[in-house]
């Protein structure tokens, strides 16, 4: 058996974002055209009013301050309320395709790797732009890879199950190099036109080199253990799919998009989670408190330090369980990625972290990390 390790990482972020105050802006005026519209249904009871929503709600609820997206001017006409992708000819590199490359090009610089030097690529996110061909297959002659190709999703999960299947090819030798993407597009699965939910996803890639630690090239995270764990739950859903056909583009069910029960899922994931990761500790002879850093999901603020509160036994600080959920909002598979990418140089040798996502399924994900 080998000793995995993680040696890279690439993050893309869309040259566009939306504000939430641009955001309630375009909210509110679809809010005052549907009221106005449907005025007399209202008015005799048939329909509910919809409710305007507000900066003050959006970042008491989350923590999120905006998202970056790749079309905000669909997003942001009240008339349409979703992205403006246009389709692209089959010859042409496909938009999901596009920026896990990016991505996936800064991981290997990082790691010191050439495209010739990957054995494997594993594109794990929660939503595919297409069943198939896969995207990871697609990404892999983009590149011009070599070896093998394949997707996978676990929704919120998917990046630390894709490092987990990733480490394993590499400690049974499987492997010496794979590339791991997380593209996420989550601003075509989101329904716009909710208050409840209006507010959550954006969207970015993200890459992970795991590899060899006897044959990296520089610094390095020894993949100390793995651990992952599912709990089937409907409080996190997305019915998309092609059973669900429908004329209208984007569905007249609302549960066709993203659809949540919050209270629930958070009543019901925290404790999971941090039950999860001290477990993992545990097995691993190593205590929460010894921990440098949390690399959480970036779903929602309160949930990250409810969390990281359970495992310590006190408030986080900052510099233990550092958030970026601020600005680029929930981007689902990628935000513990995003976190670990941003916030994990400054650690020294020795010093241990957990990277670790959660989300629909349930599913929850944790990689013991210690800088080498």
């Amino acid at each position: 058996m080998f000793q995995a390790a993680i040696t890279g990482t690439g993050l893309f972020t869309p040259s566009q974002s939306i504000s939430n105050e641009e955001l309630v802006a375009s909210f509110n005026e679809y809010v005052r055209r549907y009221n106005e519209e449907h005025a007399a249904e209202i008015a005799s009871g048939e329909l509910v009013a919809l409710a305007e929503s507000s900066v003050e709600f959006i970042e008491k609820a989350s923590g999120i301050k905006q998202r970056y997206v790749l079309d905000r001017e669909g997003i942001l006409d009240p008339a349409r309320m979703y992205p403006r992708l246009e389709p692209r000819p089959n010859e042409e590199l496909s938009v999901m395709a596009e920026i896990a490359v990016a991505a996936a090009r800064e991981a290997l610089a990082r790691a010191g790797r050439s495209v010739d030097e990957v054995d494997g690529i594993i594109c794990a996110a929660s939503n595919m732009q297409r069943a198939y061909p896969a995207m990871a297959i697609e990404v892999q002659n983009a590149l011009g890879a070599k070896g093998w190709a394949f997707d996978m999703n676990v929704a919120c999960s998917s990046a630390t199950f894709g490092i987990e299947q990733a480490a394993n090819t590499v400690r049974a030798g499987g492997a010496k190099v794979v590339l791991m993407v997380n593209p996420e597009i989550c601003s075509a699965h989101l329904e716009w036109r909710d208050r409840d939910c209006h507010f959550i996803f954006g969207d970015v890639a993200t890459a992970v080199v795991v590899e060899r630690a006897d044959l990296a090239k520089g610094e390095r995270f020894d993949i100390l253990g793995t651990r992952l764990a599912t709990v089937f739950s409907n409080n996190i859903r997305n019915n998309k799919g092609f059973l669900n056909r429908c004329e209208d583009r984007w569905g007249d069910l609302r549960d066709q998009l993203f659809v949540q029960e919050g209270r629930k899922v958070f009543k019901e994931v925290c404790p999971m989670v941090a039950e999860h990761i001290a477990t993992h500790l545990q097995s691993l002879e190593l205590a929460p408190a010894g921990v440098k850093r949390f690399w959480l999901h970036q779903a929602n603020l309160a949930m990250n330090l409810l969390i990281a509160k359970r495992l310590l036994d006190r408030d986080p600080t900052p510099e233990e369980a550092p958030v970026i959920l601020d600005r680029y909002a929930n981007t689902s598979s990628a935000g513990s990625i995003i976190a670990f990418h941003l916030h994990s140089s400054d650690l020294a040798r020795g010093d241990v972290g957990v990277i670790s996502s959660f989300g629909a399924g349930y599913s929850v994900g944790s990689v013991v990390v210690r800088k080498a």
